[in-house]
């Protein structure tokens, strides 16, 4: 039985790591997280092939600046492990982690930021996380919300599919 794929928005600020700093290393770990709801999406949630909505946060303006893929799903970030990093947590244990981590791959770079006052006023995006939990930095979108954003940047439906071969 094939896994329909879901659909998540991650935060990110672009001063400390942007959809261009994606874009150049392709491939990256989404750590950090320090949140239990956004970690237990991390852990249990995301899974490999989900879309996933790289959104600026705390700049102006907000919004969604590209597109990112799943390409490993939940594992410890060992960052909390590290005393010389950022995000090292003392109470975590690397025998029962207490935070997970998933890679993402850049997929796309829009050609400006969707604002997030543009996606209140959308249409059928009213009921978004981002609007009822807007401090979350990992947070689920419906498939429909998902189709209504890439429907704003004139993407195809399904981004990460392979496009079709043109006639010869």
């Amino acid at each position: 039985m094939t896994r329909e794929q879901n659909y998540w928005l991650m935060k990110s600020e672009p001063d400390v790591f942007s959809i261009q700093d994606l874009s150049a290393c392709r491939v990256t770990g989404w750590d950090g997280v320090r949140n239990y709801q956004a970690r237990n999406y991390l852990r249990d949630g995301i899974k490999v092939g989900d879309g996933v909505l790289f959104y600026y946060s705390n700049t102006r303006p907000s919004g969604i600046a590209g597109l990112a893929e799943v390409v490993r799903s939940g594992y410890p970030d060992d960052t909390a492990f590290d005393p010389n990093d950022l995000h090292f947590d003392p109470k975590s244990d690397p025998a029962k982690p207490t935070w997970y981590r998933v890679d993402l791959k850049f997929v796309k770079a829009f050609p400006s930021v969707i604002p997030i006052q543009a996606l209140r006023k959308t249409p059928g995006l009213q009921k978004m996380v981002l609007f009822r939990n807007g401090r979350l930095s990992v947070q689920p979108v419906s498939k429909k919300e998902w189709e209504i954003i890439l429907r704003l940047c004139g993407k195809r439906k399904n981004p990460t599919a392979p496009k079709p071969e043109s006639p010869r």
